[in-house]
């Protein structure tokens, strides 16, 4: 047995309706009548909780944030202690450590693997009620209706029916297909006069048409795609952003609600009593309003729509201390209202403190040009390390010097674990995702990595994955056996659905090995289960991996000779070059990660926007603000010091370009220097301990400065940035000074300087 403390467990029953959305799958749309029961019988849930004694439950954590139900596991020491505290005059952190437990944890052989179905029990049934597992989240649920393939319809109120998105579906305008050149058939053979031209898309995205070939040797290296290849296509024209007029409305609820999603109960914090929360989705050029509610009862919060441009809207960012204030708890609300400004698959989350680990994030979805072809949507598929303890708990151990490490791996929100490694509430066979595969059909699958600190690597037995996107950017098809995924991260793959009625096949997320992620060790790999046709959908699949232990072992993304964009963006001499150092070490008291030898701490209560928007620039050293001056692209070198860890560097703001990547000094080399990959997330390597010594690695980006704001680039991961890995750029002051700031964002510092006032916040991390 693990070294848990025993627990006495019991339940009780709180009767309750959470928000539910009205029209599936967007979350609460303003004017749609139809529930989301009506789909997958989810709308109203009971919540339980765990008795500590057999009449009573406590009313408060003793933690002082996360939810009513008082978690055993976070009073559970973390089986390693790393880095621990400094002593006098240590200044480098010990070497990271690897996880201490085996596989399955002591108690493995009382489980089949891969998805931990106690022995003898045989069957994929799902032993927790509706409500328990995920409150009335949809995902991962069998019969949850696929998106449309033509995007939504133009009225916002559009009628749906019970049968779903696999109903006939209004049509509206639709969207046409990306403009082609005279590449290969994967694309439309023209492009429809018809397509609305709208205001135009930023100025960083020229229009025009040109053609770049490519070569299918281009991956033939590749150390974690070795099976990859790549389809020779023509770019061509970049596609105009549409006008379309319409504004899809969110009502967006967060709040405290226990969950089980591994059959491990933890207070999660939650979005309209989801967990993953409800999907966005819009149409390419519509405007997103976010009606948000903070139910929290004694922490602020923030929602981030990640990968958006924000333009002309850099203060709906959603992140604290940099854009606004945080929204009040106890019912305190927001308006947000901003544009679709790109397409594809992406998320949202809170961006306040580490809170988005603990449950507060969903996934977005923009519809726009097709630009390959697919006959069904399966939608978001969320891959993310999870944990037993709190969010809170885990910060509060991070910043005495514990980095907490991952306890499972989950899909959709969902994934067993193997229950007698601990004597704490855990209820075995508690449920995995599932998904229907139609044989012969080809199936777009919206990856996200939504995790904490973990880098996934996903595949499907037996089946082979076409990437046609990365993050928000269309890419030249490539075919490979294994997606990396940092966090932050999206890749959108088509999966030809080569099996025969009656197959089940597993879906694996694994968490990359080698130190890519921190594990505990039992259970570092999701599985969900893949039924076709005519298959019996509580039977366990018997298929095997192909994905070998280099490529799991493989810590950084797919090579940047894969993923070429289809729309060509030149790349400029850039008017301004900065090399950035990033370091881990001691300030005296704790280790934090160092931006040039400043870690980052936010103020709440003074977001740097709002003061660079009175024309005050003065700015605390602690806040690490970088001006490049000029209107023109910046080329920014990062190096990465560090041993502990690489970093998932997420730009807000932007795209931007990858121009190289690798250790020691970069030899001013661009890889594709005539298209360069382009992403709002890529990962630095970890540096490398050789016999000479630490190597650095290095990543060099490269942007437009097009978009007056103040722009955050941080690490993803989140105990990095909550220990200081945050750092932001301040673009085009002047412009900022003459825009006109909506009033509701100038409104919440009062609210919170006067709820503050009385309930001093406890900001024990950078607050990010």
């Amino acid at each position: 047995m693990v070294a848990y403390a025993p627990y006495v467990a019991g339940t009780a029953a709180l009767s309750s309706v959470y928000n539910v959305p009205t029209g599936f799958p967007g979350g609460l749309n303003a004017t749609s009548t139809v529930k989301t029961d009506e789909y997958c019988g989810v709308a109203t849930v009971t919540v339980y909780e765990y008795l500590d004694e057999p009449t009573a439950y406590p009313t408060s954590n003793t933690h002082g944030h996360g939810g009513p139900y008082y978690n055993p596991y976070n009073d559970i020491p973390q089986p390693v202690i790393w880095p621990g505290l400094p002593s006098a005059g240590q200044t480098d952190a010990p070497p990271r450590p690897t996880p201490p437990f085996e596989y399955g944890g002591p108690a493995k052989d009382s489980y089949d693997a891969p998805a931990w179905i106690p022995k003898g029990h045989g069957k994929l049934d799902g032993s927790l009620p509706d409500g328990k597992q995920n409150g009335n989240s949809y995902w991962g649920e069998l019969d949850c209706p696929h998106l449309p393939l033509t995007g939504l319809p133009d009225d916002p109120s559009y009628p749906t029916t019970t049968g779903g998105y696999d109903a006939p579906y209004p049509t509206g305008s639709g969207y046409p297909y990306y403009p082609s050149g005279s590449g290969s058939g994967a694309y439309s053979s023209g492009y429809p006069s018809g397509y609305p031209s709208g205001s135009g898309y930023p100025s960083v995205y020229p229009s025009g048409s040109v053609t770049v070939s490519y070569s299918s040797s281009a991956s033939a290296s590749a150390s974690n795609s070795a099976n990859s290849t790549t389809t020779s296509t023509s770019v061509a024209a970049c596609p105009t952003m549409p006008d379309t007029g319409v504004t899809r409305t969110y009502d967006m609820h967060v709040s405290y609600q226990t969950i089980a999603p591994d059959g491990v109960t933890r207070n999660g914090l939650v979005v309209n009593g989801q967990f993953p929360g409800p999907l966005v989705e819009a149409n390419w050029g519509d405007w997103i309003l976010f009606k948000i509610t903070n139910d929290l009862t004694d922490e602020g919060t923030t929602l981030h729509a990640h990968g958006l441009l924000q333009t002309t809207t850099s203060w709906y960012d959603g992140v604290p201390a940099v854009d606004q204030c945080p929204i009040t708890p106890n019912g305190g609300t927001f308006d947000m209202l901003f544009r679709a400004d790109r397409y594809g698959t992406s998320w949202w989350h809170s961006h306040y403190s580490a809170q988005y680990s603990g449950g507060a994030h969903g996934p977005m979805v923009i519809y726009g040009p097709k630009h390959a072809e697919y006959d069904i949507d399966i939608g978001p598929v969320l891959l993310e390390d999870w944990f037993h303890a709190d969010y809170y708990s885990l910060v509060e151990g991070l910043m005495a010097g514990v980095i907490p490490l991952s306890n499972n791996n989950l899909i959709n929100g969902k994934m067993q674990y193997p229950c007698a490694n601990t004597t704490l509430p855990c209820d075995a066979n508690a449920g995995i995702s599932k998904f229907k595969f139609e044989s012969g059909k080809k199936h777009l699958l919206r990856l996200i990595n939504a995790g904490a600190e973990g880098t996934e690597k996903f595949s499907i037995d037996g089946h082979t994955l076409t990437v046609v996107a990365q993050d928000y950017v269309p890419v030249e098809p490539y075919e490979t056996n294994v997606v990396t995924l940092a966090i932050g991260q999206r890749t959108d793959v088509i999966v030809e659905a080569t099996g025969e009625p009656g197959d089940a096949y597993w879906m694996r997320a694994s968490l990359a090995t080698q130190r890519c992620a921190l594990p505990d060790g039992i259970s570092p790999n999701a599985v969900a289960a893949i039924y076709y046709e005519d298959a019996d959908t509580d039977s366990v699949p018997t298929t095997e991996t192909d994905v070998t232990a280099d490529q799991l072992a493989a810590c950084h993304n797919d090579p940047l000779t894969d993923g070429i964009p289809l729309c060509k963006i030149p790349l400029e001499e850039p008017e301004h070059t900065q090399t950035i150092d990033l370091t881990f070490g001691s300030n005296g008291t704790n280790f934090l990660w160092f931006v040039d030898n400043s870690s980052y701490r936010g103020d709440y209560n003074n977001p740097t926007l709002l003061q660079a928007k009175s024309g005050n620039f003065e700015f605390d050293d602690e806040w690490n603000v970088y001006e490049f001056g000029g209107n023109g692209s910046v080329r920014i070198h990062l190096v990465n010091h560090g041993l502990a860890g690489g970093h998932p560097m997420h730009l807000h703001g932007h795209d931007f370009h990858v121009l190289a990547e690798g250790f020691g000094d970069w030899d001013g080399t661009v890889t594709n220097a005539g298209n360069t990959v382009r992403r709002d997330v890529q990962f630095l390597q970890n540096a490398q301990n050789t016999t000479d010594g630490v190597v650095p690695s290095y990543m060099v980006l490269q942007y437009t400065q097009d978009n007056p704001g103040l722009w955050p680039l941080h690490c993803h991961l989140a105990w990095h940035v909550s220990a200081g890995l945050f750092l932001q750029v301040l673009e085009r002051k002047e412009d900022i000074v003459k825009q006109d700031f909506d009033a509701d964002v100038l409104a919440l510092c009062p609210l919170w300087d006067a709820y503050t006032a009385g309930n001093p916040p406890n900001q024990i991390d950078s607050g990010l």
